[in-house]
């Protein structure tokens, strides 16, 4: 006699004790559990078991107790069997790649789901598996901070990466929502370092842009700012452009602009998790080291790069002390950061909105163009649009109810 494969597949109402009731009658006939998966929507299970037959056993007499048992339990219950190669095909794809593809918004429609496993299945791709990650919320009233996420797991080896992301990406540009894919390995479970640009991402505001409004040449510098993050001007010269303007300014308005800078929603949610799961935390900036200060008081991060204004008798010289922090100086910081910490980059999430952020977001294992300029999220491997820095979180395959 041989063994015999079969797989055992349950639904019905769920209830306390369905899971430790049928085990009980496999474990009496001596039956291995080769896999097992369960799930729970709005109390109706699903539960999935590859059982293992030993020889000495024989199916007939399992099936009759299990049928039984489910009649008992008010469950459907469902037998195939398993032919040997079946199972051994099975078995090797083990090892075969993985990916996580995150599915992000305000809400989630059949049409968002459709389009994601369409394209999963265009390019060959197996889902193993669909979690939702975010929490349930009610439907009476509008919440403009609700947040909706499902993670489906991916097996396979699509023939093209990039055509892949790039078909998933479209969806982005299609419906109100975010989509990330990513490898599904050590790494993606082992990040220790984020680090955010700030102006426009930690913060809702460009400080620059409140400065000059302050010194009464606010629409000088906001077109100047906005060339800049569209990347049709080099991030130094109009840089300096800017701060030229800001010169004579009384170094007094800095105080008042730190004191109301807006933080972006979801900001503190994300920093105080992270702190909680041991992250380090800083601002990498081609702002101001006076407003990444207060925020890394404030917000209690480890620290910040930045430019340092140059300021006698009080006023503003319309120049910086040290080297201009731009985009190339971000990667470069970044990489020491990554090698004092002695951590891979591989295990840093970098976030930002503008061109100059670009060097960084590519470096990081994590990049994450986050509510930016289109030549950025063009760019970048990650974007985030539709909801607030948080959402982050997703990413890691963190779950609402993880953090709340």
């Amino acid at each position: 006699m041989k063994r015999e494969i079969i797989l055992l597949n349950v639904t019905g109402k769920d209830h306390p004790g369905l899971t430790a009731a049928l085990a009980d009658v496999l474990a009496d006939h001596g039956v291995n559990i080769l896999d097992i998966g369960q799930a729970v929507i709005h109390d109706h299970l699903s539960l999935g078991m590859l059982l293992e037959v030993p020889p000495e056993a024989q199916s007939g007499p399992v099936v009759k107790d299990l049928l039984f048992q489910a009649h008992q339990l008010g469950l459907n219950i469902n037998f195939t069997p398993i032919g040997n190669s079946d199972y051994e095909h099975w078995v090797g794809l083990q090892g075969k790649p993985r990916y996580i593809v995150t599915l992000l918004g305000r809400k989630l429609t059949a049409r968002n789901i459709s389009r994601v496993a369409r394209i999963v299945a265009a390019h060959e791709l197996n889902i193993d598996g669909i979690t939702r990650l975010s929490g349930r919320f009610t439907l009476r009233g509008e919440d403009p901070h609700r947040r909706a996420c499902v993670e489906f797991s991916l097996r396979g080896e699509p023939g093209r990466e990039a055509d892949l992301r790039h078909d998933l990406l479209e969806i982005s540009r299609i419906d109100e929502v975010d989509i990330a894919f990513q490898a599904d390995d050590l790494y993606r479970r082992n990040r220790r370092l984020i680090v955010f640009d700030m102006d426009s991402t930690l913060i809702e505001v460009e400080v620059i842009d409140e400065l000059a409004k302050a010194a009464g040449v606010g629409r000088e510098v906001a077109a100047i700012t906005e060339a800049a993050m569209q990347g049709e001007i080099d991030f130094r010269e109009s840089f300096r452009r800017r701060l030229a303007l800001l010169k004579g300014l009384e170094a007094s308005v800095l105080e008042r602009i730190a004191a109301r800078l807006p933080i972006t929603e979801g900001a503190e949610r994300l920093i105080s998790t992270l702190r909680m799961l041991g992250y380090r935390i800083g601002i990498l900036s081609g702002g101001f080291t006076y407003f990444a200060e207060h925020l890394r008081r404030r917000l209690n991060l480890d620290c910040v790069s930045a430019n340092e204004l140059d300021i006698r008798d009080g006023r503003l010289t319309g120049e910086v002390r040290g080297e201009i922090v731009d985009g190339a100086m971000k990667a470069k910081l970044l990489n020491r950061m990554a090698d004092d910490m002695g951590i891979s980059l591989k295990q840093v999430i970098a976030v930002g909105d503008g061109a100059n952020d670009l060097p960084m977001l590519s470096l990081a294992g994590l990049g994450v163009a986050f509510h930016a300029k289109p030549v950025v999220r063009k760019n970048a491997r990650h974007a985030i649009s539709t909801l607030g820095l948080d959402s982050i979180l997703y990413l890691l395959g963190v779950r609402d109810r993880e953090i709340i």
